[in-house]
């Protein structure tokens, strides 16, 4: 049983009702004979505005020819893609009126978003999201948070997501995971198919952080190290004879890249990042991902063979 009172999950799933939307897509696909027919597929999505951008992932909307979105009175509006990052999973779309609608006029209705770093593990929350585009509200499953932070291998990247028992149903893909003050606290977007009832998001504050470049410029510009670092344990210390047990030891300096033009090296182990103590190299590109720009400064604190290196460097956007 869940811990906390009904009223509770029904005012906070009655908040966010109006802002969940079904994205229904058209893929056309090739067979063997390269004979091509069309494939349909189904997602979810959130309001962001009165202007009608829809926060979704990324492989909802990724090679559509067509896309439709309906809203939770069953009224429906054709769509374009305005933006995508496939590193996030993350992708926005915006509504455009049709004929069902008088005027050429719709009633956005936007989510609250949330504060990630607010999230405590054991919290209750509720997985949204209307896989099917039917009449009356979307569906709803409630669950706890899991785990912060977990380190989810893409295709394209690590990311840290939110995990949670909060069951995620086949088509809530890009449906919003919300507190119990109905705001939006995370972006669900992933399912582990062989883990029982595990269910992943992408925090709403990674979310904040890229989503003006998405409606804006329809990408997203990374600052660029050019550096790639493996955890230091105590194991790793001692068989490479290293002055400290843990950090983030580099073993490899990409060409021509800020790093290199910094004079970072192979073997230089990075102990702190503009203040911040590193334990792990995921801490770093969380970092760089979630606080800085391309254009940005950093400085980074190094251990060379034993000796401290304060060392500043301009980032610059991934080539």
């Amino acid at each position: 049983m869940i811990p906390v009172s009904e009223e509770a999950i029904i005012n906070a799933v009655g908040k966010v009702n109006k802002s969940v939307v079904n994205i229904a897509s058209v893929r056309l696909m090739q067979d063997q004979l390269f004979r091509v027919f069309p494939v349909q597929g189904v997602g979810s999505g959130i309001i962001l505005d009165n202007k009608g951008h829809i926060l979704t992932n990324n492989h909802v909307i990724d090679d559509t020819e067509r896309l439709r979105v309906t809203f939770g009175d069953s009224k429906q509006a054709n769509a374009k893609t305005i933006g995508k990052d496939e590193v996030t999973d993350l992708a926005v779309v915006k509504a455009e009126p049709i004929e069902l609608y008088s005027n050429n006029e719709m009633n956005f209705q936007p989510a609250v978003l949330g504060d990630s770093d607010e999230l405590r593990v054991g919290q209750i929350v509720m997985a949204v999201g209307n896989p099917f585009g039917l009449t009356g509200a979307p569906t709803v499953t409630a669950g706890i948070i899991s785990s912060l932070n977990r380190n989810v291998p893409f295709e394209n990247g690590i990311l840290e997501l939110v995990q949670t028992d909060a069951a995620i149903n086949p088509g809530n893909s890009g449906g919003p995971l919300i507190n119990t003050k109905g705001e939006v606290v995370a972006i669900n977007t992933a399912k582990i198919p062989y883990g029982q009832g595990i269910g992943f998001a992408v925090p709403i504050n990674m979310v904040k952080s890229i989503l003006t470049e998405l409606i804006e410029d329809g990408h997203v510009s990374r600052p660029w190290l050019g550096i790639s670092t493996i955890k230091i344990d105590p194991k790793i210390a001692r068989y490479y004879r290293l002055p400290i047990v843990e950090g983030a030891l580099i073993v490899n300096v990409e060409p021509y890249s800020p790093a290199e033009n910094a004079g970072l090296r192979r073997g230089d182990i990075i102990e702190e990042v503009d203040g911040n103590r590193i334990q792990s190299p995921s801490q770093i590109s969380s970092y760089i991902r979630q606080k800085k720009k391309a254009s940005d400064r950093v400085t980074v604190m190094v251990n060379r063979y034993g000796r401290i290196y304060e060392v500043p460097f301009q980032l610059e956007a991934h080539p």
